[in-house]
């Protein structure tokens, strides 16, 4: 599992999670982490990628540990 951040102009960045398996609902998860950390975001299906998660803002270590707690993940890659 991977999570990134990219910039999307001057101060504003975007956060993407990857590598999550697809037998979990991305929508759910999507929205679980939306109301935790009160951003916007959505699922992204990426040529390159597969489906991804995208959020607004820089919410690496939100996202990790919201996975860990939740027994989604034990080893993220940041």
């Amino acid at each position: 599992m991977f999570i990134f951040v990219s910039s999307r102009g001057r101060k504003k960045t975007l956060t993407t999670v990857q590598g999550l398996r697809k037998e979990f609902s991305y929508e759910k998860i999507l929205k679980d982490l939306k109301t935790d950390f009160c951003c916007n975001g959505n699922v992204v299906q990426d040529k390159e990628l597969g489906k991804v998660i995208q959020l607004h803002g820089d919410q690496r270590k939100n996202i990790s540990q919201f996975l860990i707690n939740a027994d989604l993940s034990r080893r993220i890659r940041s």
